[in-house]
């Protein structure tokens, strides 16, 4: 009877667990252009980095299964010292479930190009809120933060501003460290920048898009698509507010070049004024994508 107990008890504590963790992130490390770099080495830091994502607790809250966020990161590695120091860019991806469909919505996608780290063979990822421990540590936990903050924000207005908060605490203290991206200084499209746009109150308008654009549009457009093109003009409208020279920023550049196609594919499916409009507003807005709204002209 106490073996029954206790495998039952054991069953419950990995129900309780697998329910816990909120990323889902698929993991790609790949060194093309490195010769004499150790395959094995490239596999065991591939599934230390997944692990390490997946396995941390960053909320407070219990995910099940299907609400975890999708993910994906690819690393590629550009020099390796033959020691422990590698210079690197990631591609990190993200996207949201849409209601009632099995269609999965970019919300991310964004290439870190000073994504440096030493890492030394079979050294554990640890993790700190209030210590500087590794680059990469500070680089993963950073991006995890902004990923559940972006998909917070997709289903509650302004949702991700702990997360963010959260970022900027692991991003003030890996400022000490020396590593590029962490500082202001260190360019106009990096990891400081990123997290100072995503919580400057002159974006706001722009985070509350996100939410209008997937909670109130996307998330309804199997019911009625010519409704939800002509919200999506009103959400659009509402971002004209934003001072304009704002618009070449990190987060407005990032976040309309992930969304260009499918912005002008929900237009699309409007009538021909509302594609009209869309072209209009969105050419004011987003002057730099323009070529792919170019089909609501042609339509």
């Amino acid at each position: 009877m106490k073996k029954i107990f206790s495998l039952l008890f054991i069953l419950l504590l990995f129900c309780i667990t697998a329910h816990t963790q909120e990323l889902n992130f698929r993991v790609q490390v790949s060194a093309p252009k490195v010769p004499n770099i150790n395959k094995n080495n490239i596999d065991q830091l591939r599934t230390i980095i997944r692990d390490f994502l997946n396995n941390n607790k960053w909320t407070n809250e219990n995910y099940r299964p299907q609400e975890k966020i999708d993910c994906n990161l690819v690393i590629t590695i550009n020099s390796w010292d033959g020691g422990s120091s590698y210079t690197a860019d990631a591609q990190i991806q993200t996207s949201r479930p849409i209601f009632g469909t099995t269609y999965s919505s970019t919300l991310l996608n964004l290439n870190d190009k000073d994504f440096d780290f030493s890492y030394n063979d079979g050294q554990p990822i640890d993790f700190s809120d209030q210590n500087y421990l590794t680059n990469l540590s500070s680089l993963l936990s950073y991006y995890a933060y902004t990923v559940i903050g972006l998909d917070k924000d997709s289903f509650s207005k302004l949702g991700g501003t702990p997360y963010y908060l959260k970022a900027q605490n692991i991003l003030n203290i890996a400022q000490a460290s020396g590593n590029t991206g962490w500082k202001a200084f260190d360019g106009l499209r990096n990891r400081y920048w990123l997290n100072e746009n995503l919580l400057n109150k002159s974006y706001q308008e722009l985070r509350v898009f996100i939410y209008n654009y997937h909670t109130n549009t996307l998330d309804h457009m199997q019911e009625d698509p010519g409704k939800g093109a002509k919200l999506m003009l009103g959400y659009l409208s509402d971002l004209q507010q934003m001072d304009k020279q704002k618009l070449g920023s990190i987060f407005p550049n990032v976040y309309f070049a992930t969304k260009a196609e499918e912005t002008a594919n929900i237009l699309m499916l409007g009538s021909s004024q509302d594609k009209t409009d869309g072209y209009t507003l969105l050419s004011q807005i987003d002057p730099a994508n323009i070529n792919k709204y170019e089909v609501l002209k042609k339509n």
